[in-house]
């Protein structure tokens, strides 16, 4: 005779083929492809959504670089600045002690 485990077995099987087919027939059914459709267009919409706040933060970026750019671009030009004024400074502080120093030396020549 047929043993209750192969009963248990032949049950299992039939009742996952009967479910199988049940499931096939609702997901093909028109009332899934609505379900389907809905999905796949609120998909679209939070795309489209996450697209608009990605460009946002892109241009949000590139104006914060172009701002960060400029302002080490001016920095840049003040410290130039300054360092020429300081190399002018030097210029005029040696022009200043050569004139004493030949100031000096027509003065001993003059008095010898």
């Amino acid at each position: 005779m047929i043993s209750v485990s192969v009963l248990k077995k032949v049950g299992l099987f039939a009742g996952g083929v009967l479910f199988g087919t049940a499931g096939v027939k609702v997901l093909s059914s028109r009332d899934a492809k609505k379900v389907y459709t809905n999905c796949t267009a609120a998909a679209l919409r939070a795309k489209d959504c996450v697209m608009k706040t990605a460009a946002a933060v892109q241009e949000n970026a590139e104006d914060i670089l172009a701002e960060a750019q400029q302002i080490n671009e001016k920095r840049a030009a003040e410290e130039a600045a300054a360092m020429q004024e300081d190399a002018c400074a030097d210029c005029v502080e040696s022009e200043e002690t050569e004139g004493k120093e030949q100031g000096a030396d027509n003065y001993r020549e003059e008095s010898i």
